[in-house]
């Protein structure tokens, strides 16, 4: 039976809005809702690298290895610091906010890989941040701790920029199971670490919070990007990367009727606007990509 590769997709981002909310219905503290949330991923994941892929680790230079710890490390401190944020601002802003990835993106590489900044990139990184900006502001006429936890989620937003674009050169050279599984795990040990240097405890917690790490591992985590991988057999990165814009979206109606979370004008507003700008960015991206791919035949 054919599947529709949309279809994945939209249960791809159904399964990824319920991150923040998840970690709402939490009373953990932040790192250790996200020590477990990879612990139990990895887990999950160890069974089926042992079987398959084990026998890739021997294909793994120094560099790779390298890499795939410093990704695990921004991996592990993005969760920590979106996590927080949700303690502080709106499932919406908190969400919003971390969908400015592509955007971080581009200056990454052009600060650590030296790539060109086109002005069409720069265009939508301003109507980004412009964005950003009325989110802010709305939340800061809440109080000034929504602020705070809006920061948060733009510094989580940094982290996870980091973390793809130390991975994406290991990621080329590995199968998903495996590189997932090596990251994940680098995470759940930093995590670890940092829970036990900071004396949170690791247990007793409810049953409730004991739910929440295991359906924020499987639904969220394994199951949303799965999906997404998935589906790049017959979708481009470029599709993918824009139906993941609709997060923020499923995670706002997602809010709305579990958590009584009322959206603001100001993060409509500043959502859309976001929105726009990131998605004007990765239409753009893939246009440049066809032309060079149509110039690279030629030649």
């Amino acid at each position: 039976m054919k599947i529709n590769p949309f279809v994945l997709v939209g249960i791809g981002v159904i399964a990824v809005s319920t991150s923040a909310v998840l970690v709402k219905l939490a009373s953990a503290p932040a790192p250790v809702i996200a020590f477990y949330r990879l612990l139990i991923s990895t887990f999950i994941l160890l069974p089926i690298f042992l079987i398959k892929y084990k026998h890739e680790l021997q294909f793994i230079s120094k560099r790779d290895w390298l890499y795939s710890l410093i990704a695990g490390v921004f991996l592990a401190f993005h969760f920590i610091l979106w996590f927080e944020s949700l303690n502080y601002t709106s499932v919406t802003s908190s969400t919003v906010l971390v969908t400015l990835q592509p955007l971080f993106a581009f200056i990454g590489t052009y600060l650590f890989f030296k790539e060109k900044i086109r002005f069409s990139s720069v265009a939508s990184g301003i109507l980004g941040i412009c964005g950003s900006v009325i989110i802010a502001w709305g939340d800061f006429q809440i109080s000034g701790m929504a602020l705070y936890g809006d920061v948060l989620a733009l510094i989580a937003c940094i982290m996870v920029t980091a973390y793809l674009l130390f991975g994406q050169h290991v990621r080329k050279r590995l199968s998903l199971i495996t590189y997932t599984f090596i990251v994940y795990g680098i995470s759940s040990i930093t995590l670890f670490l940092y829970v036990i240097a900071l004396q949170y405890p690791l247990a007793p917690y409810p049953l409730n919070d004991w739910m929440v790490f295991l359906l924020l591992a499987i639904v969220p985590t394994l199951l949303g990007h799965s999906m997404f991988n998935w589906s790049l057999q017959w979708l481009s990165t470029s599709t993918i990367s824009i139906a993941i814009l609709f997060e923020p979206v499923g995670a706002a109606i997602l809010a709305y009727f579990i958590l009584g979370e009322h959206v603001l004008w100001t993060q409509v507003i500043g959502g859309l606007v976001i929105i726009v700008g990131i998605s004007l960015y990765l239409l753009n991206e893939r246009r440049v990509y066809k032309e060079t791919s149509v110039q690279t035949n030629k030649n």
